[in-house]
């Protein structure tokens, strides 16, 4: 089974002092797609510089020609369909169709109160996140979309003249609850996960592989009932949640190990985070990027 390897991002540096040389850097290494999440703030960066994902993504669009971009991932937290269907289409235009967006029911972290509400439930996040997914789908794919829903409304929302990509762009959906895994089986063209939250403190790498089996197993059963091959949808795993944390970046020979065994899992693609010094993506550059240029040899 073949292994993508890509990394994300994270929207921390001026776009002149640093922020267009790691996109591009990106795209130099060979890296299958770069994304950056999409978020107002998150955890410890909160009191440093971060900025916009779409107009980031925008400007890597521009800086570069093969590498793919998206977002790891979009939430409803600050979003809405109508106005995120219209970014999205002006970013697959102006980056040449090479846009996939990662999309998740968002959490109870920054995002989720800055707008003046209060921190909705997970209840509340699945509720909105089976609404948001549908109606993001139509105005991607439609001219015009007219429908009221219980939490998102579009009246006459035009999007002309829709994705380079058809009939639109991918959707890498995050999940690991019935519900969500349903949204991944019947719209997504990839399915996300970061491993189990509650193996990230004291859990153990081999813990972790068999909660992983558990969730792909989970996805294919949810794509049966949806009528779909599971093998349709690229797999992604977002590494740094997992109990290895960062100890795979610490070698070529530690990463293939570790990328072999999630690759047998089913796993089509891998993302590693790009080294930010004084934090918990701490790496070591070189080795980040011998990484990037020997492991897909490796394990091929």
């Amino acid at each position: 089974m073949s292994l993508r390897l890509s990394t994300v991002i994270l929207p921390v540096d001026r776009w002149h002092e640093g922020g267009r040389a790691k996109w591009q850097r990106a795209e130099e290494l060979g890296f299958h797609a770069a994304y950056t999440y999409d978020h107002l703030s998150w955890r410890s960066f909160r009191d440093g510089p971060w900025f916009g994902a779409l107009p980031t993504l925008t400007a890597a669009a521009t800086a570069t020609d093969r590498l793919r971009l998206g977002t790891l991932v979009t939430s409803p937290n600050f979003r809405h369909p109508v106005t995120l269907a219209k970014e999205l289409i002006s970013l697959d235009d102006i980056s040449g169709g090479r846009v996939t967006l990662g999309i998740g029911a968002g959490g109870n972290g920054f995002d989720a109160t800055a707008l003046g509400q209060k921190a909705w439930t997970p209840k509340e996040r699945a509720d909105r996140f089976g609404e948001f997914v549908p109606l993001l789908d139509r105005l991607l794919t439609e001219g015009a979309v007219s429908q009221k829903g219980d939490f998102y409304t579009a009246e006459e929302a035009r999007n002309l003249p829709g994705c380079v990509q058809r009939p639109r762009l991918p959707f890498a959906v995050a999940a690991t609850g019935p519900r969500g895994l349903k949204l991944a089986a019947k719209y997504g063209q990839a399915w996300v996960t970061t491993g189990d939250p509650k193996l990230y403190e004291e859990g153990t790498p081999e813990q972790s592989v068999e909660a992983l089996r558990g969730q792909i197993e989970r996805l294919g059963k949810a794509c049966s009932e949806a009528d779909r091959d599971v093998a349709d949808l690229d797999k992604i795993l977002l590494h740094g949640f997992t109990p290895d944390r960062n100890r795979p970046l610490e070698s070529v020979d530690a990463f293939v190990d570790f990328a072999g065994r999630h690759r047998d899992l089913g796993f089509t693609e891998i993302v590693v985070h790009w080294p930010i010094p004084d934090s918990g993506f701490a790496a070591d550059l070189a080795v980040f990027e011998r990484i990037a240029t020997q492991v897909l040899k490796q394990l091929s």
